[in-house]
């Protein structure tokens, strides 16, 4: 591996010589030697350096998206190699949309830990579109999404079910109920999670099937803060049964299916489109597909 990417990386990352001489113990003359060495190689300035920041040129953002991915593909080449000669183990990065990454990952991770201690999870939460991105920039092994995606250079596969049910505030109005009309919510706020979210797209999948459109919408990037909102009053919401196991079973929320119809998705597995994984991501892929681990399900 050329040295010079190792170091031309850190830099960008840590932001500047300082840090990244620190990060990879080595003196600050040192990465200087060794980002002159990458620029003359290249034959383009790389950086824009000043005492306050470092700063990518053009050429040197090209050179960084490829450096990653040369520095991801070399880890891994190492990683297949070991897995032939040693019991499984190593780093093992994965990447999760919210509503899996946070109410299901922690069950399977703590079954992961329990048969194979060696594996070292890294967790990445965002929503679906930012965990595509990072499979595909090898920023991460697995990719754990809701809902449809699709990708040419991506490996997708559907492994689990989730159904999405209405989620209304523990009032009077609502109690008692197992199903409700969407027509029956025109006077209520709709919270709903940001553009990208897997959660989102399914709500106006919903609205779209009912020829339904709420007058009233609000905006969060959280589901935790989702829920406090509909707890307070503030709306109602469709999120995974996954998501309010805890405030179903404390009846602090209740749970509603849109007009006694079920709104079902799928979780779905990303990884990069080839046939090689370490010993650890096929034994996490495994866990995934067999659902191993899972909370029990509310319904």
């Amino acid at each position: 591996m050329d040295l010079s990417l190792q170091v031309f990386v850190t830099v960008v990352e840590k932001g500047n010589f300082t840090r990244a001489a620190e990060e990879l113990n080595m003196t600050q003359p040192a990465v200087s030697q060794y980002i002159q060495a990458l620029e003359r190689t290249m034959d383009a300035k790389l950086l824009e350096r000043t005492n306050k920041y470092v700063r990518l040129t053009r050429a040197g953002e090209i050179v960084f998206h490829h450096a990653q991915d040369i520095l991801g593909k070399y880890t891994r080449m190492h990683t297949l190699v070991d897995d032939l000669l040693h019991r499984a183990g190593g780093d093992l990065s994965i990447s999760a949309s919210y509503t899996f990454g946070e109410y299901v990952l922690p069950h399977v991770l703590a079954h992961l830990r329990d048969e194979y201690p060696l594996i070292k999870p890294k967790i990445q939460i965002g929503n679906t579109a930012e965990v595509a991105e990072m499979i595909l920039n090898h920023q991460a092994d697995i990719g754990i999404v809701e809902g449809e995606y699709h990708h040419d250079k991506l490996f997708i596969e559907a492994f689990a079910e989730d159904d999405l049910f209405i989620i209304a505030p523990n009032a009077e109005r609502y109690a008692g109920r197992d199903t409700i009309s969407l027509s029956e919510l025109s006077d209520e706020a709709w919270i709903v999670r940001e553009s990208g979210s897997g959660t989102r797209y399914v709500t106006e999948q919903m609205f779209t099937k009912w020829g339904y459109q709420p007058e009233h919408k609000v905006e969060f990037g959280s589901t935790q803060l989702i829920k406090e909102s509909v707890e307070a009053g503030l709306g109602v919401t469709l999120l995974s049964h996954w998501a309010v196991r805890k405030e179903i079973a404390l009846g602090t929320l209740l749970m509603l299916q849109p007009d006694g119809e079920r709104v079902r998705r799928h979780f779905s597995l990303i990884t990069q489109g080839t046939p090689y994984h370490t010993r650890a991501a096929e034994i996490f892929l495994d866990m995934l597909r067999l659902n191993k681990a899972f909370p029990p399900r509310y319904m």
